[in-house]
């Protein structure tokens, strides 16, 4: 057994280096990302944003982003992955290019925008790109903790490089950086990836699309700008889309795969994940510039030194899963998470006290937090025929964007309820302690074993159960060795 399995676990060189420019582009992503995040305060006094104005531009990125990328997805698996991916790219190129030239709000919101519906294309189709190049779901789960790596590596380098591009030459270098590996990135995929098979007589659900794009983009606005209508009017919006996918011949999303453990859970557990990941990289950015007065270049270190050692764990929860399965992981890492926030309320107004409670907190919460990423990704894509995949990874997708982009200003509009923003901060994290010990009980409860094999190993000493239980109808089968929870 061991030997047929270490046999399915090696890669071709094709399927190397197709994942080789997948995870790098994944890795560029999360560079912008992080580079971008830095910047954010000499970038606004660059164009004319004030502080309170500057959540537009995390929001003018994430509102296209988060509202649609599910359309993306689902776009990707009927008319081309690579197709969508290239597409993505190409925006990404053009978007960086207008933002480092910005000189004005109006062109670098507008910068942000399309970088925000190149991220809606390119991501999901990437992320299907890479779930599909690799078959066996042990050495699957293994490139995605490399990938959560590599994510948490962009972060790191982002952080560091961002630092050092602002302090030495200017902000718009930020978004300059991405130009040439973009560039690359096109002109080696064509290359080395094939594209996906399309699917024959399977027309795009338009009205489905049409209602959950408007949904979400009027509940992320909603929450945003702290807006009653934007809410209510995504609410009634989302919830016109569930019935016309309930009528739909082709839905957009199947009810029926919303509906499963692994996805609702797994995608929850994702949005808590980065929740409280961007509301804490943007506290703690505001408080070390504004609060300890650091400039960019140490701001970037304190972020980028912790992050280097979160590195380490997306390969280790690779491993993990596919050992302990994605619902002991996925806990595991939200709750370390989460907890590693209590020492940063012992933070005050002196550097250096400050500095050794949020530098060795960081380290283990960034290894918390990529350990929750790579299960939560697991876990939502597993289970799945690879026709479904560029949804699921949508889904995915989706679930990150949207936390992403009501993480800042939910943790913003926390602050602002006390007068000094030092309490403030520590109000936000207080409320964010107890959301994710609340979460982390409704996850393991969600995703509880149901008659199912717990790991690799239980699967194997129970072989002839499920090949009993295989027997049964179901709508999706179930990978085994990775996934816990079948429906």
């Amino acid at each position: 057994m061991a030997e047929n399995q270490s046999t399915s676990e090696q890669l071709s060189s094709a399927q190397k280096l197709a994942l080789f420019v997948l995870l790098g582009a994944q890795f560029m992503l999360s560079v912008d990302f992080s580079i971008l995040n830095v910047a954010l305060p000499r970038m606004g006094e660059g164009v004319g944003l004030s502080l309170a104005d500057l959540p537009w531009v995390a929001s003018a990125y994430a509102l296209p982003a988060a509202g649609f990328t599910l359309l993306f997805g689902r776009i990707a698996d009927l008319f081309g992955r690579r197709r969508l991916f290239l597409t993505g790219i190409a925006l990404l190129t053009v978007a960086s290019l207008l933002g480092g030239f910005a000189t004005n709000a109006t062109m670098l919101l507008s910068a942000r925008v399309l970088q925000g519906f190149a991220n809606a294309i390119a991501i999901p189709a990437a992320m299907a790109l890479l779930i599909t190049t690799v078959s066996d779901e042990r050495a699957r789960a293994r490139v995605l903790g490399l990938n959560g790596a590599l994510l948490s590596g962009g972060f790191t380098v982002g952080a560091l490089v961002g630092g050092s591009l602002v302090s030495a030459l200017d902000w718009p270098w930020a978004f300059w950086i991405n130009v040439p590996v973009a560039v690359a990135i096109m002109v080696l995929t064509p290359l080395v990836i094939k594209e996906s098979v399309r699917p024959t007589g399977v027309k795009l659900d338009v009205p489905g699309a049409v209602t959950v794009t408007a949904g979400l983009l009027a509940l992320v606005y909603g929450v945003s700008m702290q807006s009653w209508i934007g809410l209510v009017v995504g609410a009634v919006l989302i919830g016109a889309f569930w019935f016309v996918e309930l009528k739909a011949k082709a839905p957009l999303v199947s009810l029926t795969l919303l509906n499963r453990p692994n996805i609702k859970w797994g995608n929850y557990g994702g949005m808590v994940a980065f929740v409280m990941a961007s509301g804490i990289n943007f506290g703690l950015t505001l408080y070390m510039q504004d609060v300890l007065k650091l400039e960019p270049f140490t701001t970037g270190l304190v972020f980028g030194v912790p992050g280097l050692v979160a590195v380490v764990a997306g390969v280790i929860a690779g491993r993990m899963i596919g050992r302990y399965g994605y619902r002991n992981v996925l806990a595991i890492g939200l709750l370390v998470q989460g907890l590693t926030t209590v020492p940063l309320l012992l933070t005050g107004t002196s550097a250096t006290p400050s500095l050794l409670l949020i530098v060795p907190s960081l380290f283990l919460m960034y290894f918390g937090h990529v350990t929750a990423v790579v299960a939560y990704t697991v876990t939502a894509t597993s289970g799945l025929d690879d026709s479904q995949q560029g949804l699921a990874t949508g889904l995915a997708t989706l679930a990150q964007q949207i936390a992403v982009t009501i993480g800042i200003p939910i943790f913003g509009a926390i602050v602002a309820t006390r007068t000094d923003v030092l309490d403030g901060l520590h109000l936000a994290m207080q409320v964010q302690i107890v959301v994710i010990l609340l979460s982390v009980a409704l996850i393991w409860v969600g995703l509880r074993d149901r008659g199912a094999a717990a790991g690799p190993s239980a699967t194997e000493r129970r072989e002839p159960e499920l090949t009993v239980e295989a027997q049964q109808p179901a709508p999706v089968p179930v990978p085994r060795n990775v996934s816990e929870n079948p429906v």
